[in-house]
């Protein structure tokens, strides 16, 4: 193998350590005490802590409490999840029942 080779490999599986090992910041805008929005949390708080436990930090907002932040966000429908950081930022709309969708979302699977 020469040396272009091993360098763009070993690029390859810094990045890929990196992802495994990044700090997920995850924002949930819901409205109110709702069932879905009740379904939405503890589906989201069930795939973070399957797959990306101890490397997460989930803040729930309720858009009946805060509605600024909607607006600071451009939220346009509840619930919806934003990935702020590992980049990209990505938004997910729904009650977060599509485990798979979430995965891919998270960019935890590819699409």
């Amino acid at each position: 193998m020469d040396q272009t080779k091993k360098k763009a490999l070993a690029r390859a599986e810094d990045a890929l350590k990196a992802k495994e090992t990044a700090n997920y910041l995850l924002r949930l805008y819901v409205a109110g005490s709702t069932p879905r929005s009740l379904r939405a949390i503890a589906n989201v708080k069930a795939i973070c802590e399957e797959h990306l436990q101890d490397r997460y930090e989930l803040e729930v907002i309720d858009l009946y409490q805060q509605p600024v932040l909607a607006q600071g966000e451009q939220i346009v429908a509840a619930p919806t999840l934003i990935k702020e950081l590992p980049e990209p930022l990505r938004r997910i709309i729904g009650d977060m029942s599509n485990t798979e969708r979430i995965l891919v979302g998270l960019d935890l699977r590819k699409r």
